[in-house]
């Protein structure tokens, strides 16, 4: 059996991807990849998504030049969840200039943003 036939994909052909920092072990952010960005990314040795608003491969970093180097890759016992862990260059995984997507907590009945901006937004595209 091909190893990327073990994995279950859901309807649309897709399987969650959580991205972890190799080194320090926080989450850093979830995608969507589908079977051609998953053998990609193992193929390249970098984090490629499928990016299901644009409908289109995503290979992180190619706009903002936040590369994500993949170190391990991994799939829950479900087999419907690959977690892999990376080197994320540049230290920032979220388009909003943080260090990850999770930076906003629960506390007190509401959402508030506890990671700092690292680089403004509108510079990392320019």
């Amino acid at each position: 059996m091909d190893w990327l036939d073990e994995i279950k994909w859901d309807t649309n052909g897709l399987v969650p991807a959580i991205a972890q920092d190799a080194q320090t072990g926080k989450v850093l952010m979830m995608a969507w990849m589908n079977r051609e960005s998953l053998q990609l990314t193992v193929d390249e040795g970098r984090a490629i998504y499928w990016s299901r608003s644009r409908q289109k491969l995503w290979r992180k970093g190619e706009e903002s030049g936040h590369v994500q180097k993949l170190k391990d890759l991994r799939l829950d016992c479900d087999a419907d969840v690959l977690l892999l862990s990376v080197e994320q260059l540049g230290g920032i995984a979220c388009h909003t200039g943080r260090e990850r997507c999770f930076y906003r907590q629960y506390q007190d009945g509401q959402w508030v943003e506890t990671d700092v901006i690292i680089k403004d937004p509108a510079k990392i595209y320019e």
